[in-house]
């Protein structure tokens, strides 16, 4: 007669089977991973990074430990997030833009808003970012690109960390602001040409080939280091559902393009820091999410050093 086996005899390794279950061992402080050696930073390496908050607190760490983090813009409050003045970038679509415009002639429909009242020039594209005037604005932009250059073309290791789906595009070129917000939209300013929408995962996956495809040409030795951002929505723009379930999906989304996106290229690597935060930390029995009432939608700062431990145990050298 035919036997079923309910659960067949495999041989996995441990890191291959859920942390605790059966005899497998439980959560002992240690993301469990392959050791697939193909990814080696040293103090030496230089390192470059952009996206959303949590790219911020990456930086903080790497500086804070003497990596050798690429720096430009040093004098611009917007280079704080990152290794220029890129500001916090949320989306995919965001982030190919800044590959555009540091490597080729990207020329949006709508380059500067003026604010209707305080008359100040602000760039669409970079989150809050003010001139008194246009020329200022033209001239910041212009240094602002060969630093952007500069901080892509040196980068060994480029971190890029991936935010949220959702997006607001010019309906003439599809361009991508950063978010209505600043001056330019609490004064009123005109914003019948945006429309709000959720980016799907094809796009997002052809954001990322774009910015590969960009990296190849100008630094093909760069090594690009993905990661998922922790940190949730604060808000969702959706009117049809929750901001939690925004949030998860925005996540699940850039999560399966960043597999996809891995699987493509030899020099793509993904490090679990979403999952270390959202997972491995609950299997621990501790908190990840801040305790403040403004902010509880970040991750703590016990959480960020669990995942930089970790960064520099998978790869460090």
């Amino acid at each position: 007669m035919a036997r079923s086996e309910v659960h067949p005899i495999h041989r996995f390794e441990s890191w291959q089977v859920w942390p605790g279950s059966y005899d497998n061992p439980p959560v002992d402080g240690n993301y469990p991973r392959p050791d697939t050696g193909a990814l080696a930073v040293t103090s030496e390496t230089a390192i470059a990074s952009m996206g959303s908050c949590f790219a911020r607190e990456i930086r903080k760490v790497l500086l804070r430990e003497n990596y050798n983090y690429i720096t430009e813009e040093t004098h611009h409050p917007a280079a704080v997030h990152a290794s220029a003045a890129w500001e916090r970038t949320y989306n995919s679509f965001s982030m190919r833009q800044i590959f555009e415009y540091t490597f080729s002639d990207w020329q949006p429909h709508v380059r500067w808003w003026r604010t209707p009242q305080s008359r100040q020039i602000q760039d669409p594209y970079r989150r809050i970012i003010l001139y008194p005037d246009e020329a200022a604005a033209e001239t910041d932009f212009a240094r602002h690109r060969t630093h952007s250059r500069n901080a892509l073309t040196k980068a060994q290791v480029l971190i890029l960390t991936l935010g949220l789906t959702e997006i607001w595009e010019d309906q003439r070129d599809g361009a991508v602001i950063c978010l209505p917000s600043g001056p330019y939209y609490s004064e009123g300013g005109d914003m019948s040409a945006y429309r709000f929408r959720v980016s799907r995962y094809e796009e997002n996956l052809a954001n990322l080939e774009r910015i590969h495809a960009l990296m190849a040409t100008h630094n093909p030795t760069c090594q690009l280091l993905m990661t998922v951002s922790p940190v949730h929505l604060w808000a969702t723009f959706r009117r049809d559902c929750d901001v939690i379930s925004a949030s998860c999906n925005s996540k699940s989304t850039l999560r399966a393009v960043t597999d996809a996106f891995v699987a493509a290229h030899a020099n793509v690597h993904y490090f679990p820091a979403y999952e270390m935060a959202t997972i491995y930390r609950q299997l621990e029995g501790k908190r990840y999410f801040r305790s403040d009432s403004k902010e509880n939608f970040h991750v703590n700062a016990d959480t960020v050093e669990f995942i930089m431990t970790h960064f520099f145990r998978f790869y460090g050298h």
